[in-house]
């Protein structure tokens, strides 16, 4: 593209400089010529003035007297009736410029000049004019050169741009080249590269958080099958085998859950549900894994609580918030359930040293995590807890409690059931 630029401003250029030059030439040679014969049509009269002078004076006309009127290169020659013809100067060879002038005592004075003075001098204009085209297609080249740097150069940029976005480096460059043509191209680009970004990192996020959100049910599903093969009490692998059946619709709760977030994290199925069966369910799931270490995980507080939001998601939030204990924390583990407000509370606390006092207000974030994990766990459950329209805080760092706040319902009226009362379950 370059060369083709360079090429057609210089084409141009050409175009002009033969059009404009061409004329100028023809009217510059014409003006020559013209301006010669008016000399020596000048110089003819000048001279036959001469001669009237000196014979109406009766002074000697001769060759010598007038060689000093007659301007070098110059030939003249006088015819005077009566008299032998006067000739000044030397007589030119090949073509010349003549002029005759007839003076008032019946002379007759000629002048030529030989016509090489005006090639010369039309040999000189040509130089100047083909100087003044050469500087002009000089000047031209520098400025193609210099267009076409402008726009070729820009156009490299975007190409590279465009290839460094189907590499997949979709970082935006933000660079413009004050064409208003390319800066739309680059601002296309650009925001090209913001979406396939956000696309990628949307995928990114996506796979971590499967990786981490399959990771705990498949792991109480491995731990349920593995007590079916290590028993022949058939009530016992029935009561295993139902509990896996549950692992195994949590899990395609989980997969459903994670799908509709990648496509919009805060589409969400919010339905009114009882927080007490959720509890249970990650008690009895837990159970087992906490019995391994030789700890406890309990619940108390309200019960009978109806809380707005999706169960499979509080049932994600939940299990990392205990998965977190399990992993960083010590002792037993405590589910306490209350109402402040219209919201919900699920605390989830343990006897552990807590949250470091540089994690305290960065705990949240992705990629944190006071050991060798991964860092997600804690941002995925604040997401899902989001999604529903609730929240997920750390009301306290040593020891540490953190808290699922949700919107509830007004509970239905019922016979009073002894224990509604926070008693440890």
């Amino acid at each position: 593209m370059r060369r083709r630029l360079i090429q057609s401003t210089l084409a141009v250029v050409l175009v002009v400089i033969a059009v404009f030059g061409l004329s100028l030439v023809i009217v510059e040679t014409r003006t020559i010529s013209n301006s010669a014969q008016e000399r020596v049509d000048s110089e003819a009269l000048r001279l036959a003035s001469i001669v009237d002078s000196r014979i109406l004076g009766a002074e000697i006309v001769d060759s010598e007297v007038l060689r000093t009127q007659v301007t070098e290169d110059r030939y003249a020659v006088i015819r005077i009736p009566g008299h032998p013809v006067i000739e000044v100067g030397t007589k030119p060879d090949g073509d010349v410029i003549r002029s005759t002038a007839k003076g008032e005592e019946g002379e007759r004075v000629t002048v030529a000049e030989p016509r090489s003075t005006v090639t010369r001098e039309v040999g000189r204009t040509l130089l100047i004019i083909g100087a003044v085209a050469l500087l002009a297609v000089v000047a031209a080249v520098l400025l193609a050169v210099r267009q076409a740097n402008r726009l070729a150069s820009p156009l490299t940029d975007l190409a590279e741009t465009a290839e460094r976005l189907g590499s997949g480096d979709p970082r935006p460059r933000h660079k413009r080249y004050s064409v208003p043509e390319l800066d739309r191209v680059a601002d296309v680009l650009d925001s090209s590269a913001e979406r396939i970004a956000r696309m990628l990192t949307a995928e990114r996020r996506l796979a971590a958080d499967a990786s981490h959100q399959l990771r705990t049910p498949l792991t109480a599903l491995s731990m349920r099958l593995e007590e079916i093969t290590l028993t022949d009490d058939p009530e016992t692998v029935k009561e295993e085998a139902t509990i896996a059946l549950t692992q195994v619709e949590r899990l395609t709760d989980v997969v459903e859950r994670l799908l509709t977030n990648s496509r919009d994290p805060r589409t969400g199925n919010a339905v009114t549900f009882d927080l007490d069966e959720v509890i249970q369910q990650q008690l009895a799931e837990w159970r087992p894994a906490y019995r391994g270490v030789g700890r406890a995980i309990v619940s108390s507080g309200k019960r009978h609580l109806q809380a707005v939001g999706t169960p499979g998601a509080v049932a994600q939030v939940l299990a990392a918030l205990i998965e977190n204990s399990l992993m960083h924390g010590g002792g037993t583990v405590a589910l306490r359930t209350r109402v402040t407000g219209n919201q919900a509370v699920v605390e989830v606390t343990d006897e552990g040293p807590g949250v470091p006092a540089d994690l305290g207000a960065r705990i949240f974030e992705r990629t944190i995590s006071g050991r060798n994990s991964t860092g997600i766990g804690l941002a995925v459950a604040r997401d899902l807890a989001e999604a529903d329209g609730g929240r997920l805080e750390m009301l306290q760092a040593k020891p540490p409690v953190f808290g699922l706040f949700l919107s509830r319902t007004a509970p239905q009226k019922r016979a009073p059931v002894e224990g509604d009362e926070p008693t440890v379950r």
